[in-house]
């Protein structure tokens, strides 16, 4: 398989991930589950390696404790401690996240840009923050059902909500500078 359908093939499973869980686990089982998730968390953040596979090994600590399914759930949790990582650290050392971004876009970002794409990415840490927490609270209370239908569906409406927002205050920003 070409590498660009590996990856393809990476982000597919990514986000399917609690879908794919809420159909298998009743056949599989938590283990084997726990086990390819933990392998999928340090395959698909290249850009935390190190972050992602001790986040693996806590995944996998939690099930050689006897709670390999909380292993198992825990994974969208532990995907946004990683993001919410990357983006705060952006913040505290070089260029935030959103101003890269951008400056693919726009090179020579006006320092009206600069803090707002800094704002942005303040709001990302607060929605990673805030998802997380909502992740965790599925995992440790949640039947499979409804942890599932959070983080394998209402997460990803929530995202792309976060994306539509923010493009519609970015119209209005860029507006009023011009």
């Amino acid at each position: 398989m070409p590498k660009q359908g590996i990856k393809s093939l990476g982000m597919v499973l990514a986000v399917a991930w609690p879908i794919l869980v809420f159909v298998s686990h009743e056949h599989i089982g938590s283990w084997p589950l726990l086990i390819a998730g933990s392998a999928l968390l340090a395959w698909r953040m290249p850009q935390a390696r190190y972050l992602a596979m001790v986040m693996a090994a806590s995944l996998l600590t939690l099930g050689g404790l006897g709670h390999a399914e909380l292993g198992m759930r825990a994974y969208p949790v532990t995907v946004n401690a990683i993001m919410l990582s990357i983006f705060m650290a952006s913040l505290c050392k070089g260029m935030p996240i959103v101003e890269r971004l951008a400056r693919l876009r726009e090179p020579d970002l006006p320092p009206a840009g600069v803090r707002y794409t800094r704002r942005v990415t303040w709001a990302w840490c607060g929605f990673f923050t805030a998802n997380g927490a909502i992740a965790c609270w599925t995992a440790l209370y949640a039947d499979l059902a409804v942890w599932s239908l959070y983080n394998g569906v209402i997460s990803y409406v929530l995202i792309a909500l976060m994306f539509a927002g923010e493009w519609l205050i970015r119209r209005r920003f860029r507006s009023r500078l011009s």
